[in-house]
């Protein structure tokens, strides 16, 4: 039957079946039937891998103990390994393989360099100012407010909150400066609370002209810096050992003065957060050159 199908195709294995099935009689029609699709199947793999040894198994078998054995060997004969020709290896497509090279990940430029150390910044101080809009009595404030301090030397009042816990320099002429916040919404929310305050003493206050005037900012280098190597490079830097322990720079994009410190200790002064954050990201490479072992403190 192999000889059949390799000669002619899967049409004469046809042929070759009916005959069978019309010399041992319609009674046994139905079970050879049942195990056509086994036998298409079987053809189509003797055709596709030129099955020699499986052919002559299965003419043998066929011969000696007729067509109702056939179905058990065939069964038997799926195995290809045992007979069949060993086959070539299937070669990957090069679509395949060109689609993994893309995804396989490949070290970047950045990765490869030593990656930037996070660096945390602690903002100390908000100063900010606003305005009242209206003459305020020095003198009633001090003698009627809570948490009021009366500086006749300096002409102001100052008055303090204990949520946030800021203070306040109030002046006759309406202008208020508010200290001690750590972030500009809680220098803000401070601010209202003040002209509140001076409201309930009896002052027709209005909040005008709030801003932000001054940010306090430090950090920490993870490294010590050189920096007497450093003031001679820059021509911003001023280092003047006698007055000040630390380095003074000057940035004016945007506008900082940052004290640097051996230790690697730095303290920004900007004009707002935003600003504080550049000035840590500007000034980072530039100390970097000349970065030290931390002394043990």
């Amino acid at each position: 039957m192999a000889t059949l199908i390799q000669e002619n195709g899967i049409k004469e294995l046809s042929k070759a079946t009916h005959g069978v099935v019309t010399n041992h009689g319609m009674s046994r029609s139905h079970g050879i039937a049942s195990h056509m699709l086994a036998l298409v199947d079987m053809a189509t793999l003797i055709q596709e891998n030129g099955i020699k040894e499986l052919s002559k198994a299965t003419h043998g078998v066929v011969t000696n103990h007729g067509m109702s054995r056939s179905h058990g060997i065939a069964s038997h004969m799926v195995p290809d390994h045992e007979y069949c020709e060993p086959s070539k290896p299937q070669e990957m497509p090069q679509q395949c393989m060109e689609a993994g090279d893309a995804t396989a990940p490949h070290p970047t430029p950045a990765e490869e360099e030593e990656e930037t150390p996070e660096i945390d910044i602690m903002i100390n101080n908000v100063v900010c100012s606003f305005s009242v809009k209206c003459h305020l009595n020095l003198r009633q404030i001090a003698l009627n407010g809570v948490n009021v301090e009366f500086r006749r030397e300096n002409g102001m009042v100052t008055m303090k909150l204990r949520r946030p816990y800021t203070t306040a320099s109030i002046w006759s002429s309406g202008r208020v400066t508010c200290t001690g916040a750590t972030s500009e919404e809680q220098a803000k929310i401070a601010a209202r609370r003040y002209a509140r305050a001076l409201q309930k003493l009896g002052f027709q206050t209005r909040f005008r002209n709030f801003r932000v005037v001054n940010v306090l900012g430090t950090c920490r280098m993870p490294f010590g810096i050189r920096i007497i190597a450093f003031s001679k490079k820059y021509k911003e830097a001023d280092y003047e050992p006698e007055l000040h322990p630390g380095v003074t720079y000057k940035l004016y994009n945007p506008k900082a003065t940052l004290k640097i410190f051996s230790t690697g200790g730095v303290t920004i002064t900007a004009r707002s957060v935003s600003d504080v954050q550049s000035a840590v990201e500007r000034i980072f490479p530039l100390v970097y050159e000349f970065r030290k072992p931390r002394s043990a403190a």
